[in-house]
C-alpha cells in the first residue's frame, strides 16, 4: 500500500522499505553497517526516516544492488566521499539529463549549460581535493 506523502515528508521503515523494493530487516541491517543512516526513533524504538535518509538507502541499493558493490566497498566510498558527494551526484546526473533531453533548446544554450556543468564538475574536484587535505 504506497501511501502518497509529499516529499518532505518523514516516512515509517516499511513505507521505505516499499519505496525502495527491499525488505525491512535489509534496512534495519543497513543502519548496523552504515553509520551515515541515522533514522529518527521514537518511543518503543519505531523508526522514521528522513527524506535524506531515503535518499541515502537509495544511492545504497544503487551501488550494492546494480553496481555491485560489497558492504565494505560502499562504506569506503561513504567514508572517502562523504554522503553529500554521492546523493549529489543524483543532482548532477539530473542535470546532465535535463540538458540531453530537452530539444527545444538552441545550440548556444546546450553550450552555456555545457559550460556550466563543465565548471562545476571543476569546482566539485577542487572542493575534494580541499576535503582531502582536512
Amino acid at each position: 500500500m504506497v501511501v502518497n506523502k509529499p516529499k518532505s515528508a518523514f516516512r515509517t521503515i516499511s513505507e521505505v522499505a516499499e519505496e525502495l523494493g527491499i525488505a525491512t530487516h535489509v534496512l534495519r541491517f543497513w543502519e548496523s553497517k552504515f553509520s551515515q543512516i541515522k533514522p529518527m526513533k521514537r518511543s518503543g524504538g519505531r523508526r522514521y526516516y528522513r527524506p535524506d535518509d531515503v535518499e541515502l538507502l537509495s544511492k545504497i541499493k544503487y551501488y550494492l544492488y546494480d553496481e555491485r558493490y560489497t558492504i565494505e566497498g560502499v562504506q569506503i566510498l561513504l567514508k572517502e566521499r562523504g554522503v553529500k558527494a554521492i546523493v549529489g551526484e543524483e543532482i548532477q546526473k539530473d542535470l546532465i539529463e535535463m540538458i540531453e533531453d530537452r530539444p527545444e533548446l538552441d545550440e548556444g544554450s546546450r553550450k552555456v549549460f555545457s559550460c556550466l556543468l563543465s565548471e562545476l564538475k571543476t569546482v566539485k574536484s577542487q572542493l575534494e581535493d580541499i576535503v582531502k587535505k582536512i
